[in-house]
């Protein structure tokens, strides 16, 4: 066996069947951000044969203070592309794939078919997209997020209840990286231990990971988590993302975001309407249509369904937009 795992191979938990399964296993990262460019040089290191990359962005200077994956020369690059160079650099005997795509309802079942996924968007709609993938496919979902100075990680799916089962309603509002800003050195903790959770899957190490959650606020040092395999799936039909390619001309789609906000709506016949018009039921829809909301997160999305639903409407669905 290669020097490059002895440090690792030494140990009674990895050893040589250790190794070999990690040689055998593929891994899917959505996300090659800040916590992507945690887990994907740990990943890449450990020696984790197939690794696949899912990310749509591309390499911005503001991002460098907590993506060391990437270089000056990087930016402007998709960042999918330039991690997988970047990794390849650092292992080249593995196989890695660079998916420059958004991740969305309509690609991710492609995603479960590895050993196990991470969420690395930070992104609630791709957690629930990932989430209900996961569970439906019976592959573990590794996620995690931070914002600001606190954090958590926890492993989902395959034989452990889903993301949905322990975090059925989202917040009414959502903090991100741009408006709350966040400190690289938490976004690299949370990473790493992101990667430590797939890699203790993959060598199936007891008692196992899934169905725990480690949270972390950086500012106290204050340390949590719990375990949730008794969580029950929610009951009753689910609020569900859809990819925009699904939107059909008979639904009735409303623009939850601004005209100053954004200018211009993806969907020509969509109504552009507040959340909180629809909170307060001054907007009168028929009953037969499906409605889909859009917002920019899903936040503002997920509001109005939930609204919608309290007044009486069965057929919805969500559509986060992004950036």
């Amino acid at each position: 066996m290669s020097d490059r795992y002895a440090r690792q191979t030494v140990l009674p938990e990895v050893g040589a069947a250790g190794q070999a399964k990690l040689a055998a296993a593929s891994v899917v990262v959505v996300g090659a951000g800040g916590l992507g460019c945690a887990v994907l040089p740990y990943l890449a290191a450990a020696g984790v044969g197939r690794l696949v990359i899912v990310d749509h962005d591309r390499v911005e200077e503001s991002n460098l203070h907590r993506q060391p994956l990437y270089r000056m020369s990087d930016v402007g690059q998709l960042k999918a592309q330039a991690a997988r160079a970047a990794l390849l650099a650092l292992n080249p005997a593995l196989s890695i794939e660079a998916q420059a795509a958004r991740l969305t309802a309509a690609n991710a079942a492609a995603c479960t078919q590895a050993s196990v996924v991470v969420d690395a968007a930070d992104s609630f709609a791709v957690t629930y997209v990932l989430s209900d993938a996961c569970r439906d496919a019976g592959t573990p979902l590794v996620s995690a997020s931070v914002v600001g100075l606190a954090g958590y990680v926890g492993a989902f799916c395959g034989t452990a209840p889903s993301y949905r089962a322990v975090f059925p309603e989202m917040p009414r509002t959502a903090a991100n990286c741009a408006s709350a800003g966040v400190l690289g050195s938490a976004v690299g903790v949370i990473g790493t231990l992101q990667a430590h959770l797939v890699l203790a899957l993959l060598l199936e190490w007891q008692p196992p990971v899934l169905g725990r959650l480690l949270s972390i606020d950086f500012r106290t040092l204050r340390v949590g988590g719990f375990g949730f395999g008794a969580a029950a799936e929610p009951a009753g039909e689910s609020l569900v993302f859809i990819a925009p390619a699904q939107v059909n001309a008979a639904d009735i789609v409303i623009d939850l975001r601004s005209l100053a906000e954004t200018p211009v709506s993806p969907f020509a016949a969509a109504l552009r309407v507040a959340v909180e018009t629809v909170e307060q039921a001054q907007l009168t829809l028929p009953r037969g249509p499906r409605i889909v909301l859009c917002c920019r997160s899903g936040v503002r999305a997920w509001r109005a369904a939930r609204a919608l639903q309290r007044q009486g409407h069965a057929r919805l669905a969500l559509v986060a937009l992004g950036e």
